[in-house]
């Protein structure tokens, strides 16, 4: 004989309704806020471990060259229109970690202004102690400046130099094994010193030599 077992409907609503007692349950949600919580302190803690273990270092720019072509200055309306070839090299200093290198830009500034418009790089990863070397051709038409900007270029005239910055911004993520962190900003700038004569440079000037960047995360 076979036992047959039917659950009435009423049985089957107090199921229900117990189910749904549960889920307003404030325990229930106690104990799923801790369960959370402790994954995300246990994450937090091993990323904070392996950061701290491995403790990696900002990676070192050096400024190998930088050419002006051309430095045109015009008024009413001040505007200045610039070529600018630069070199520099980026070193990975890190024996266990790897750095990508995500949206970097490079541009020119003159007296805290911009003189040439950003210029992309391309995204790279750079491996353990690895070292790239990166070029850009930057040229800005018609670029504003403040109508102080031709009484400076006169000033460094008279001492027969031209100091340009030329900066990098972008971002950089650290790679270990096959974790990767989050994003860092990165800003990197470089100091250019060439010299010129009593005429307004129109080109080509070059550095006199390399220079170290300063690197801030």
């Amino acid at each position: 004989m076979t036992k047959i077992d039917i659950t009435s409907p009423k049985h089957c609503a107090l199921k229900e309704a117990r189910f749904y007692d549960n889920l307003d349950n404030p325990k229930l949600y106690k104990r799923l806020f801790f369960a959370l919580s402790t994954l995300f302190t246990t994450l937090l803690t091993l990323i904070l471990l392996i950061y701290l273990l491995l403790h990696p270092t900002k990676p070192r720019f050096s400024l190998q060259q930088a050419q002006i072509y051309q430095l045109n200055l015009s008024t009413n309306p001040q505007l200045i229109n610039s070529s600018v070839q630069v070199t520099l090299i980026a070193t990975n200093p890190n024996t266990k970690v790897g750095i990508y290198y995500d949206g970097l830009r490079v541009y020119v500034a003159y007296k805290g202004q911009q003189i040439t418009p950003d210029t992309p790089l391309p995204p790279f990863y750079q491996g353990h102690q690895d070292t790239n070397l990166l070029t850009a051709s930057l040229v800005g038409t018609s670029i504003p400046v403040a109508p102080s900007f031709s009484y400076e270029v006169g000033r460094d005239q008279s001492a027969g130099e031209l100091s340009i910055s030329v900066k990098v911004d972008g971002r950089i993520r650290w790679k270990v094994g096959t974790w990767v962190s989050w994003n860092y900003q990165i800003n990197v700038n470089c100091a250019a010193v060439m010299d010129f004569g009593p005429a307004i440079p129109t080109g080509p000037l070059s550095t006199k030599q390399g220079s170290q960047c300063s690197t801030s995360l």
